[in-house]
């Protein structure tokens, strides 16, 4: 009797752990398919930096991509990507970098070509 126990607990334990993780990817899939949509309406308007054909494709792809499971919104991920900029910084300038990315102000594109941040600080005189 005892292995049949074991057996109903482990399909039950099962079939929770599959519903949590399909339930878990629907609400990935609603995101995805949310920021499909205003990626999309933005193509319409102009503003997604290219050609219309161009900008739809891509936000095409990325919806794709991402019911694949191959963009993540991690944004703690983000984060860590964006400070790693300051660690090739030298030693020196790497805590007024850290100060940019978190403080500065932030203009330009990657699709205009760049983004430049800048942070203004004020040196005592020597």
């Amino acid at each position: 009797m005892r292995p049949f126990y074991i057996a109903v607990l482990f399909v039950a334990s099962s079939t929770l752990m599959s519903t949590l993780a399909l339930a878990q990817g629907r609400g990935s899939l609603a995101e995805a398919q949310a920021t499909y949509k205003q990626d999309r309406a933005a193509c319409m308007r102009g503003e997604g930096g290219q050609d219309r054909a161009t900008c739809l494709k891509e936000a095409a792809a990325a919806l794709q991509e991402a019911k694949r499971g191959g963009l993540t919104g991690n944004r703690s991920e983000y984060e860590r990507n964006r400070l790693a900029r300051c660690d090739q910084q030298p030693a020196a300038d790497r805590e007024e970098c850290v100060r940019r990315m978190n403080e500065g102000t932030t203009t330009g594109s990657v699709q205009g070509g760049g983004v430049l941040r800048e942070l203004r600080t004020t040196a005592p005189a020597r």
